[in-house]
């Protein structure tokens, strides 16, 4: 009888070792797709704020003194540029967002309105792509995206 138990409990080793063995791989690319989407989001919502912040500086020194005229000037893009790309007017430092540059970020005012809107445009790649063979499309799988956001804001 102890012979029976010896070989059934090392049969359900085996099947517990061949489970986790199709389990794992599948665990990792759900805790590393997770991971990306979650950066993903960090750097959206990063992107967000800074191009916010960029709008409202921009809205607050569009006027001309009290004369009433909104004008968005070379100096107040190349400033409104330098605070969402760098974080500071001045542009020194590090970028906010690893590889955001100053042609990612353009500010327009909005016809003849006193509207001011900012707007930038950002690419990341997932972690995944190279580590996922494509296996219909014969290749690693893409997974480069264009984050984008845009903020419209009237002169103060």
């Amino acid at each position: 009888m102890a012979c029976f138990a010896d070989k059934t409990l090392t049969r359900q080793r085996g099947a517990v070792l061949a489970e986790m063995a199709i389990v794992t791989p599948l665990l990792i690319i759900l805790v590393l797709a997770t991971a990306d989407l979650t950066r993903a989001f960090i750097e959206h919502n990063t992107l967000t704020k800074v191009v916010r912040n960029g709008a409202r500086y921009a809205a607050a020194n569009a006027y001309e003194g009290t004369t009433g005229i909104v004008n968005v000037n070379a100096a107040l893009v190349n400033e409104t540029k330098n605070l969402v790309v760098f974080g500071n007017v001045a542009g020194a430092g590090a970028a906010v967002l690893p590889g955001l540059a100053l042609a990612d970020v353009s500010v327009v005012q909005i016809g003849t309105s006193n509207d001011v809107e900012v707007r930038a445009t950002y690419t990341i790649s997932g972690l995944l792509g190279p580590m996922i063979p494509g296996f219909f499309l014969g290749g690693d799988v893409s997974t480069t995206r264009g984050l984008q956001a845009s903020v419209r804001m009237r002169a103060l």
